[in-house]
């Protein structure tokens, strides 16, 4: 089922979300306007499969697209040419000690196609409220003391919704989305939402799921137990060679 406009949300963060599926067919996954960026309205619409997104001067707007764009976490690619690189790397990754530094480059990071950044200083202030209470991860990637790649998103439970990523370096972005895979598979995590469709994801080995596959996996997820402990003593320190 679907609607012809999107739904306004109560101003209320705990006020339900409609349905993902009953978003809007074009734009494809508009689904709701309005609202805030309050942790607790940010988590009700992760755990129902919604995210926002909208840019400086547009009111706040809230998406769950049909298909989705994911990454099983056992099936992030890098080419052999690539893989090979890495070999001589001294790159290391580490989590959760530079999240404000990774979510400020991937805002200033400049993206094909696109005017200016979705990621508003009110969007990362939101993000780093949520990774104040243990909900929303980096990954780093570092030369030295230097930050060369990063990616962040929001965990809950099992399931991890991944929000941006940029390098610094050619490759950094590549080398944090593959060190995140490789963790959360061996913790169990089977899946890393990665949003909309771009060519780059696509080479990576990105999948297109249906909407209702998608929920499905991520309303099971978000209710596992998630280990516990902070992410930056579990992640621990990933040498770069160690994805070759």
């Amino acid at each position: 089922m679907t609607r012809h406009l999107p739904w306004r949300l109560d101003n209320r963060p705990d006020a339900p979300f409609p349905p993902a599926e009953t978003a809007l067919r074009d734009p494809d996954g508009l689904l709701a306007l309005g609202g805030d960026l309050s942790p607790a309205r940010l988590l009700n619409a992760y755990a129902g499969g919604i995210f926002p997104w909208f840019s400086q001067g547009q009111p706040l707007l809230w998406w769950s697209p049909d298909p989705r764009m994911v990454f099983r976490t056992e099936g992030v690619h890098l080419s052999s040419r690539f893989r090979r690189s890495l070999r001589a790397s001294s790159w290391m990754l580490r989590a959760d000690t530079r999240f404000r530094e990774v979510i400020e480059a991937c805002a200033a990071s400049p993206r094909p196609g696109q005017d200016g950044t979705w990621i508003t200083r009110d969007m990362i202030e939101a993000y780093v409220a949520l990774h104040a209470l243990g909900f929303a991860h980096s990954i780093e990637v570092l030369d030295g003391d230097r930050l060369v790649g990063g990616i962040y998103g929001v965990a809950i439970g099992r399931m991890f919704f991944g929000e941006s990523m940029f390098s610094a370096a050619s490759g950094g972005s590549k080398v944090a989305l593959a060190g995140l895979a490789h963790r959360l598979s061996s913790w169990g995590w089977p899946l890393i939402d990665a949003q909309v469709e771009n060519d780059h994801l696509l080479r990576m080995g990105a999948e297109h799921w249906p909407r209702e596959r998608f929920l499905g996996v991520v309303r099971e997820q978000v209710q596992a137990a998630a280990p516990p402990g902070g992410w930056t003593e579990r992640f621990g320190d990933v040498s770069a060679t160690s994805l070759a």
